[in-house]
């Protein structure tokens, strides 16, 4: 038998392998997963990009992992505090709370990168592809594993995404 890869219909997970469709894994990983993913992703645009406008690239890169270290606390505290896991079958609170938490600081953070770059129209130019990159992965994420229609998840996370950089933008040129 072949070993699951992640593209494979099993995961191996806490040293069993189970069925990428089974509930469990959609409640104990997928779900607090793709919580803190579009959190942080859709989140953490609106400060980095009104930074970026107001004070340049640096200030973008400090607000942007200032927000997803912050976002990745909050929500990892709020999954874990919110359900142990008894009543749902979610899990364990502490597992949750981390998986969320990460997967916040991963989607919050990665976007803030391109603010490494000194010169704002470079970082620019290379941060609204990143963007647009991880809202296109959230939507995979949700077909593969929700079984949502690409193209309406595709929409629906753009449209949040565009509307949450647009409140940035006009923040940070008003």
């Amino acid at each position: 038998m072949k070993p699951p890869t992640l593209l494979s219909p099993g995961l191996k997970i806490g040293g069993r392998v189970q069925a990428a469709d089974s509930a469990d894994l959609q409640l104990r990983v997928v779900q607090p997963a793709l919580i803190g993913l579009i959190d942080g992703t859709i989140s953490t645009l609106a400060p980095m990009f009104a930074a970026a406008y107001v004070a340049g690239s640096r200030a973008a890169l400090v607000v942007g992992l200032a927000s997803a270290l912050g976002a990745a606390i909050s929500m990892g505290l709020s999954e874990g505090l919110s359900d142990d896991g008894a009543l749902t079958g979610r899990g364990g609170s502490i597992r949750r709370g981390l998986i969320t938490g990460s997967a916040t600081f991963v989607g919050g953070s990665v976007h803030a990168l391109p603010f490494l770059i000194s010169d704002l129209d470079a970082a620019l130019a290379i941060a609204y592809p990143v963007v647009a990159v991880e809202l296109v992965v959230i939507a995979w994420v949700r077909k593969r594993f929700q079984r949502v229609s690409l193209v309406k998840s595709l929409i629906q996370v753009t449209l949040g995404g565009a509307v949450v950089i647009a409140i940035g933008v006009a923040l940070g040129t008003a």
